[in-house]
């Protein structure tokens, strides 16, 4: 598309562009060429988009990497912001030439050829306004009672915090900030130079003041002037019943304190538990291995099985229990962490074999095994044992 201005000058524009904003190229930050078709571009967002989505990435930098996304997709989707982008850049869309109506710019966009070129910019930037505090996260580890049954636990969170000195604003008590001299109080400075168009003026954050428009002389003495302290501050957290290995809990408010009255970050919880010696879990199942022995299996018994919480279960084993079974003990598990109830006990049956027999024992093992009409041969595991334990499903 013919723009109709010289090209030396929409060179210059695009080079002021780059330095002035310090943004990617679009296309660059889709990946793709300067070529690309519609479909090619819709393709290498919905990719990327997919990667750095906030749902999906909670990683902060992938957040604003996501806005740098959208931006480009908009914009490269967009027939009119992209004729306008390939040929001015990123002021293009900012008010130079070419915008057209649809980006809410004059059709022609002389005002802001002589504003750039021979004027002043009445567009000022936005002085630093409150931050949000950092999130922070702690690592805690817990018992596996805990984890079923909830519990209370205290931490100690080093973080940083409003100076109770000067409460936050960097100075010492009873002084105030002073406007700044360099930019008299504005956050902005203006410098002009001349080019062969006439005067070019740049406007910039104030490097004195940092964009604040005042200076601190008389600084806090506690805090140095920043406004906030490191300190270890103790804090209670409160554990539901029924969470797992790697939940976590959002403290809001937290976290690290905001800049200049800036919201405060949140604290995240990540929990470990700590395995039991016998017990094991399985969604809000909780799995138990009872090992039994052979003639308890065969005649039938009642065992006590453990119980989480110290407790204990008396479980009815019926006779010819065969090896492998699981008996469902209700209500014995782990406490829905939404709504009301628990889950079961799973208690899985392994029959014990012995391996050692005293003379005794083995002459009643071959009178019993008469009576079940069969003929011992004495070669070990292919006996009566052998056949018991390939009776009982054991190797």
């Amino acid at each position: 598309m013919e723009s109709g201005w010289p090209d030396f000058l929409i060179g210059q524009w695009e080079l002021k562009a780059v330095r002035k904003n310090g943004k990617r190229d679009y296309y660059e930050v889709l990946g793709v060429s300067r070529g690309a078709t519609e479909d090619e571009i819709r393709k290498a967002f919905r990719k990327l988009a997919r990667q750095y989505h906030p749902d999906v990435n909670p990683d902060e930098e992938a957040g604003e990497r996501f806005k740098e996304i959208n931006e480009a997709y908009e914009v490269l989707t967009d027939p009119q912001k992209r004729n306008v982008y390939d040929q001015y850049g990123h002021d293009g869309l900012n008010g130079f030439p070419g915008a057209g109506p649809a980006g809410g710019f004059d059709p022609f966009g002389f005002s802001d050829i002589f504003d750039t070129f021979f004027g002043y910019r009445t567009t000022s930037s936005a002085r630093r306004g409150p931050q949000p505090g950092s999130d922070l996260r702690c690592d805690l580890t817990i018992e596996f009672e805990e984890a079923v049954f909830g519990s209370e636990k205290e931490l100690e969170i080093p973080r940083w915090e409003a100076c109770p000195t000067c409460a936050g604003l960097g100075t010492e008590p009873g002084t105030q900030p002073v406007r700044c001299p360099s930019c008299n109080g504005t956050g902005e400075v203006r410098r002009v130079s001349q080019s062969f168009l006439g005067q070019l003026m740049n406007v910039m954050t104030c490097e004195r003041c940092r964009g604040e428009g005042k200076i601190i002389v008389n600084p806090c003495k506690d805090c140095h002037g920043d406004g906030r302290v490191r300190v270890k501050r103790r804090i209670s957290v409160t554990i539901p019943a029924g969470v797992d290995d790697g939940a976590q809990i959002r403290l809001s408010g937290e976290g690290e304190v905001g800049l200049r009255g800036g919201q405060a970050g949140n604290l995240y919880v990540v929990l470990h538990v700590r395995p039991h010696p016998f017990l094991k879990r399985q969604g809000t199942d909780i799995l138990y291995d009872l090992s039994l022995h052979f003639v308890q299996a065969v005649l039938g018994d009642e065992i006590e099985v453990p119980v989480v919480g110290g407790d204990t279960y008396r479980l009815r084993i019926p006779p010819g229990t065969q090896s492998g079974k699981v008996f469902r003990v209700r209500d014995k598990g782990v406490p829905f962490l939404r709504g009301n109830g628990r889950g079961d006990m799973l208690v899985k049956v392994k029959v014990d074999i012995p391996t050692h027999l005293t003379d005794e024992q083995r002459a009643l093992m071959e009178k019993l095994a008469k009576s079940f009409g069969i003929n011992i041969s004495n070669n070990g595991d292919k006996g009566f044992l052998g056949k018991v334990k390939g009776a009982l499903g054991v190797d």
